[in-house]
């Protein structure tokens, strides 16, 4: 089975959090710079709590979507993730699916400028 037939319908749509962690851990990060990312990546209207981040890596990692890429054991166990090839075909699935959303806006800007 390849990882595209892996995602199921029940996969999609994401919330914005774990859109945001995806994207965030498309290179090893951990979780501090995962919510510094994330809020970067969107101006500060998106910042994740630690309750949200952690919650959201461990139905993460239990989907097999991120690995935990290194362990840190002189800081305090500071783990660092990372994207695995399945949580990129979810996260292109995603992608997809939003790209259809903005193309169907365009449907109410062009019947308001017709």
């Amino acid at each position: 089975m390849t990882r595209v037939e892996q995602v199921t319908e029940r996969d999609i749509p994401l919330t914005e959090a774990v859109y945001y962690i995806l994207l965030a851990v498309r290179k090893p990060n951990h979780g501090y710079g995962i919510i510094q990312e994330v809020e970067r990546m969107t101006d500060g209207r998106v910042v994740l709590g630690a309750g949200t981040l952690y919650g959201a890596i461990q139905t993460l990692l239990k989907k097999k979507w991120i690995d935990i890429y290194s362990v840190d054991t002189e800081s305090r166990k500071k783990k660092e993730y990372r994207i695995t090839e399945l949580g990129r075909a979810v996260f292109e699935a995603e992608r997809t699916r939003l790209e259809e959303l903005l193309r169907n806006a365009a449907l109410m800007r062009d019947e308001n400028e017709g």
